[in-house]
């Protein structure tokens, strides 16, 4: 029996572990290029350790690969543009570029005509006063690149706060958004394939705490069908532009309620994403799998949710087995990554046959594992 197609993953965190479980399923082989000599996805798939920007590691990643993708956005540019002269790279390192800085991301929202926060590019202290003046306050300083899980950022109430600021974000090429004062944390994550064929999860709803996502339900509950037409037109547009190939996640602010209600765009994802890992017990196709599907020309799974779900995030260290089994539809993902403050280092899924049962087994859980 032949060997089957080959995937080659640039990173090899969680996500990239998630990807070659997925794979595995489908047949499809693959290998990470992780710099981390304890990656997560080693523990699953082949590892190639070494540097992002090392021309051997990358020769050694694309070795027998069909396509070659990645897990998260701060891998360089470079490295996907130096394999994309030899393979195809998907999502596009065009796409990796514009969601390394916020800048861009605002540029490209701008010319799409997607709402996002009013924002003005920041690159010396002296010019935040000015800034805030134009975006008012309070405002949020975000370093263009590297920022994720609320770091990297700092909340301005006022001129007395820009010292420290500028501080917290290490004097970076910076963002200041105008603050919005939202309803709710939105996301919707999309699937194009080769073909220009998108298929949309349902929006999800977010809790963030300390700037790190900590519950994620899905389907949000009394989602508006213009939300939902406004969310997938979003994501869809993005993809269209980017010439996209893969899973994309947009991140939104919801505005008012009810009729009223409207989506502020706040960022996006060039790749599976922590707001879709319900997607594993909750769709008939996860966001890993149909990224696979997508980068390989495969025809797109079922993004129908299965069921109501949610996932909860593992912070700093996993909670207990036993606890997490005594909650009815919770199924615990271990990343086997070694415990630290602040770090992901699983998370653990919920379903339920209705929403009203979804909800009293979140209770439970927070009851019984904290």
């Amino acid at each position: 029996m032949p060997d089957g197609p080959m995937v080659g993953i640039l990173g090899g965190g969680q996500l990239g572990r998630m990807l070659a479980d997925a794979a595995k399923t489908l047949g499809v082989r693959t290998k990470v290029l992780d710099p981390d000599e304890h990656a997560s996805a080693g523990r699953v798939t082949t590892h190639i350790l070494g540097a992002y920007t090392s021309p051997k590691a990358l020769a050694a990643l694309a070795e027998g690969c069909d396509v070659v993708t990645y897990e998260f956005e701060n891998v360089p540019v470079e490295a996907a543009e130096r394999i994309a002269e030899t393979l195809p790279v998907h999502p596009t390192p065009e796409a990796l570029r514009v969601a390394q800085d916020r800048l861009n991301e605002r540029k490209l929202f701008g010319e799409l005509g997607i709402a996002s926060p009013t924002s003005v590019a920041v690159d010396a202290e002296h010019r935040i006063e000015s800034a805030l003046s134009r975006v008012g306050e309070p405002a949020l300083l975000k370093a263009r690149r590297l920022g994720y899980d609320g770091k990297g950022q700092f909340l301005i109430s006022g001129a007395h706060d820009i010292a420290d600021a500028w501080r917290a974000i290490a004097g970076a090429p910076a963002i200041l958004d105008a603050f919005v004062g939202f309803e709710r944390e939105l996301s919707v994550i999309g699937v194009r394939a080769s073909n220009g064929n998108c298929r949309f999860y349902p929006l999800a709803q977010n809790v963030h705490r300390g700037g790190i996502l900590r519950v994620t339900t899905a389907p949000a509950p009394n989602v508006p069908e213009a939300l939902r037409e406004q969310a997938e037109s979003a994501a869809r547009a993005i993809m269209e532009r980017l010439d996209y190939v893969g899973v994309l996640a947009v991140e939104f602010f919801q505005i008012g309620s009810d009729g009223d209600a409207r989506l502020v765009a706040n960022e996006i994802a060039p790749r599976v994403h922590n707001t879709g890992h319900w997607t594993i017990e909750g769709a008939p196709a996860s966001q890993f799998e149909n990224h696979i599907r997508a980068v390989l020309g495969m025809d797109l799974g079922d993004t129908t949710p299965a069921k109501p779900s949610a996932m909860v995030n593992a912070i700093g260290e996993l909670p207990e087995a036993s606890r997490v089994s005594a909650v009815p539809g919770a199924v615990l993902h271990d990343y086997e990554k070694a415990p630290r403050p602040g770090r992901k280092v699983g998370h653990v899924t919920i379903t339920a046959d209705t929403p009203k049962e979804l909800h009293e087994r979140l209770e439970r859980y927070t009851r019984v594992v904290g």
